[in-house]
């Protein structure tokens, strides 16, 4: 087979080669280890597959016989003994190179033998083998049927029939489940003669076995050893606030294959479990349960020994990773902490310490650990199967009382037995738990570089309970059973969407409920950025005027950046059902692509956040706003667990309330107004006319007059003809109505430099959220107030992708001082920038 097809290399839409048709990864194991000195993560990766074609057992089939020889998890432990010796020599077989094809010579000898595909860039891979799991000698004494090892073509079917079973094994065993996977995954390599054979490609990983034709031939437990590459794309090498190294997965739009290889296509969805080993003054983050409460020392390497694992099958771009020196953010910083928090030497941060999360730069702002498709989300998918999981680990984590906050308790026990079950495949699912029901505020933690502690206390571990209350008040049962928060280097990509509520509402959107198409990224970040200004106005307890004024502006202010950014991008670009009727189809092998990934211009592209967005307002304004809302609670109880496409959630909307449909308002409409088009629909334009004369806006309109009225003042003055400024009264402003602000007078040619310094002083421009600041440094630059070019340094270095933009805004007025300043900054961060922002901002200034 030709795993490339049709594909062309020089578009840029990204390949994804995975055959997740013929055959299924359902269980990743991975032992790795973080080499900081080398910038690389070595290790191996164990895959458990189960083909498709006549093999597949169905979720919740029958597996008596199986299970019920697996009744005791200490049983099992024996066995770890037993396999001590052999995981040592199967490290030393990963350091054994074996030597891969040429492509010619792959092509040219398949013999049509079959070929397992798997997603894979930018790794070093030096072997790959066949695990002989029949060795594990706990396994063979509780499962008589499967005979003892024996050699060629024999002993390869009871191990397929063992691993068959092993995957079948229902949820309620997944801890004897995970036990056998993990022995399993530290079995010698198989030793009947045959060998398998591979082959590396751009963008995958090709392994074939002698003499097998079909995926039900092929073996169903493979060991690949591998190596990271420095310049990878899945992960970043840089450094924190402290200046001290540190790694974690990026976000990028190659999400995992240069992590490890795997089946990127999101149907491909498995569990997986992962120890890592690093340097023993690190903490180790990942997007999954931890197995103990402490990490375990790995001999004398002076290494630590993490090991995550989630228990729901998920996409494999939802594995993220997190390796570095932070410090866990507790109610009291630690004495010996104080001083270091206190003096910020190593942060080099300006911004006041506040009560508000807006105070922060957008480069100190949290990131959930844990992944949707193309971006780095960062939560924690932590699924446990019973009550005592979660206890194990209590101690480590942040709870809050809400009812002396003044929140209001929503009880949702009642939400389980209406009507509505879970339809997804078996998994330990906490929506069938009625305690999760309750649960308001799960367990938390924050982790931040040591001089970023006292602000993350009060920026956002304070912050955490009210919106965690907020959300499943909204949405109901939280899906994972806990959250970990990492603010993350200046480096990180996110472009100012990542607000706390935001991060929260990936859990449903984005993580239990995802896009089965990776094209149609608007049912995560639009979903997302409209469910985070619900959450965000049930955590302030906002009364129904005061949320609908907060959400008019915040809805004007969108408007306004997608009408700019719709101005200036390539149509293509604008449409978030690129593939139209194709959407959700795939090859006959299961590979295809994600149409424009690679263009170098779309991680920059906020359309999918808000056009999403605005979509979403529009079905809202048709039903209403609390009808709607409730939707979203039932949509969430039938879907989860599940990926879905557009229309799966615009058909249920349309069975719900058919008055939609009576007033016109079909599928086909939808699609053609905001799904399959380029542009603006007409709604949004006569919708944005009506927020541009909210209140919260004619407030700000008031306050533009006065700053145009007081730089007219200025003209024609002479420093020898001082005058006394006319005393004014500067109205108050929130941070929203402060980004209005800035943005109405960016539209004035002239602005006096009196004026400026006066605007500066008023809001403390320089002390505001990284959107506030952003604008104040376009109106620095515009009006080349040089006196403030601190400002913009300070902008480029700390809010490193808000600021790829403002590059050019440097370059593109010619001024020597401007560039100067850009080559200055860029010097200053070019070694830790985000690759794709560092390759933008160097083509505009280099």
């Amino acid at each position: 087979m030709d795993p490339d097809g049709d594909l062309n290399p020089d578009t840029d839409d990204l390949p994804l080669r995975a055959n997740t048709n013929h055959i299924l990864v359902r269980h990743y194991v991975l032992d790795l280890t973080v080499h900081f000195d080398r910038k690389v993560i070595s290790g191996s990766i164990v895959l458990f597959l189960e083909p498709r074609l006549g093999v597949r057992t169905e979720a919740g089939g029958s597996q008596d016989g199986f299970t019920s020889k697996y009744k005791e998890v200490d049983a099992l432990e024996d066995g770890k003994k037993e396999l001590e010796t052999t995981t040592a020599k199967v490290e030393k077989m990963c350091g054994d190179a074996e030597s891969i094809q040429s492509s010619s010579l792959w092509h040219t000898t398949s013999g049509g033998e079959f070929t397992l595909v798997l997603d894979c860039c930018d790794l070093d891979v030096s072997k790959v083998e066949e695990v002989d799991v029949t060795s594990v000698a706990p396994m063979l004494s509780r499962f008589p049927e499967v005979p003892s090892k024996k050699s060629g073509d024999v002993s390869r079917k009871p191990q397929a029939a063992f691993i068959q079973n092993l995957i079948s094994m229902p949820s309620s065993q997944w801890r004897q489940q995970h036990q056998l996977f993990s022995l399993c995954s530290r079995a010698p390599g198989a030793q009947d003669g045959s060998t398998l054979q591979f082959h590396r490609d751009r963008w995958s990983l090709q392994v074939r076995k002698n003499g097998v034709t079909s995926p039900q031939e092929f073996p169903c437990a493979l060991r690949i050893c591998y190596e990271t590459k420095p310049a990878g794309g899945s992960v970043r090498w840089t450094k924190d606030q402290d200046n001290r190294v540190c790694v974690y997965t990026a976000g990028s739009p190659i999400n995992n294959r240069a992590l490890f290889p795997c089946q990127e296509p999101p149907v491909a969805m498995s569990t997986w479990q992962a120890t890592v080993r690093a340097p023993s003054e690190c903490v180790v983050l990942m997007s999954g349960e931890e197995q103990a409460t402490v990490p375990a020392e790995d001999g004398d390497t002076h290494f630590l020994t993490w090991n995550y694992y989630v228990t729901m099958p998920m996409p494999a771009s939802t594995f993220t990773l997190a390796v570095g020196h932070w410090q866990q953010v507790t109610a009291e910083i630690p004495p010996e902490l104080e001083k270091g928090v206190r003096d910020g030497t190593d942060c080099g941060k300006t911004a006041k310490l506040g009560p508000e999360y807006g105070q922060w730069t957008e480069a100190e702002r949290v990131c959930r650990l844990g992944s949707s498709s193309s971006e780095v989300v960062k939560g924690s998918p932590l699924q446990t199967g019973s009550r005592d999981q979660t206890t194990c680990v209590d101690s480590a984590f942040c709870y809050s009382s809400l009812e002396d906050e003044g929140l209001s308790v929503t009880d949702c026990s009642g939400m389980v037995d209406d009507g509505i079950s879970c339809s997804h495949g078996d998994y330990p699912c906490r929506f069938t738990e009625r305690s999760a029901w309750s649960q308001r505020v799960i367990p938390h933690r924050v982790f931040s570089p040591a001089c970023l502690l006292q602000k993350a206390q009060m920026g956002v571990l304070k912050l955490l309970p009210q919106c965690l209350a907020a959300a499943h008040a909204v949405l109901g049962v939280h899906p994972f059973p806990r959250l970990d928060v990492l603010i993350v280097p200046a480096g990180f990509s996110s472009l100012g969407m990542a607000r706390i509520c935001h991060e929260i509402s990936h859990s449903w959107f984005g993580l239990v409920i995802g896009a089965r198409d990776w094209t149609e990224e608007w049912i995560s970040e639009g979903f997302a950025t409209c469910l985070e200004d619900i959450i965000w106005a049930q955590a302030q307890q906002l009364s129904l005027e005061e949320k609908t004024e907060e959400c008019d502006l915040k809805a004007l202010l969108r408007w306004r950046r997608l009408s700019d950014e719709l101005q200036n991008s390539k149509e293509e670009l604008q449409i978030l059902r690129p593939n139209m009727e194709k959407t959700g189809q795939v090859s006959e092998s299961g590979s295809s692509t994600v149409k424009h990934a690679l263009n170098p211009e779309k991680p920059f592209m906020q359309v999918h956040y808000l056009k999403g967005y605005f979509l979403l307002r529009f079905l809202a304004s048709q039903v209403g706003e609390q009808q709607f809302i409730e939707f979203f609670q039932l949509f969430v109880k039938k879907y989860h667990g599940h990926l879905i496409l557009s229309q799966d959630f615009l058909q249920m909307l349309l069975i719900s309330f058919p008055d939609m449909e009576r007033k016109g308002l079909t599928l086909s409409a939808i699609y053609a107004d905001w799904l399959d088009q380029p542009g603006i629909p007409k709604w949004l334009y006569e919708r944005s006319a009506v927020w541009s004369q909210a209140r919260l806006v004619e407030e700000v309109k008031a306050e533009v007059i006065k700053w145009i009225l007081l730089s007219q003042s200025h003209h024609g003055k002479s420093r020898k003809r001082k005058r006394m400024e006319p005393k004014v009264n500067y109205k108050e402003l929130t941070s929203d109505q402060l980004v209005m602000l800035l943005e109405l007078l960016l539209e004035e040619s002239e602005l006096s430099v009196a004026s400026l310094r006066a605007l500066q002083r008023t809001y403390s421009l320089q002390n505001q959220d990284a959107e506030v600041r952003h604008r104040w440094c376009e109106l620095v630059v515009k009006h080349a107030y040089a006196q403030a070019y601190g400002d913009v340094e300070h902008f480029l270095i700390h809010d490193q992708a808000m600021g790829v933009y403002l590059y050019g805004e440097l370059m593109v007025q010619e001024d020597p001082e401007q560039q100067a300043l850009a080559r200055h900054c860029l010097s200053l961060v070019q070694e830790e920038m985000d690759q794709s922002a560092r390759r933008v901002v160097e083509e505009m200034v280099l």
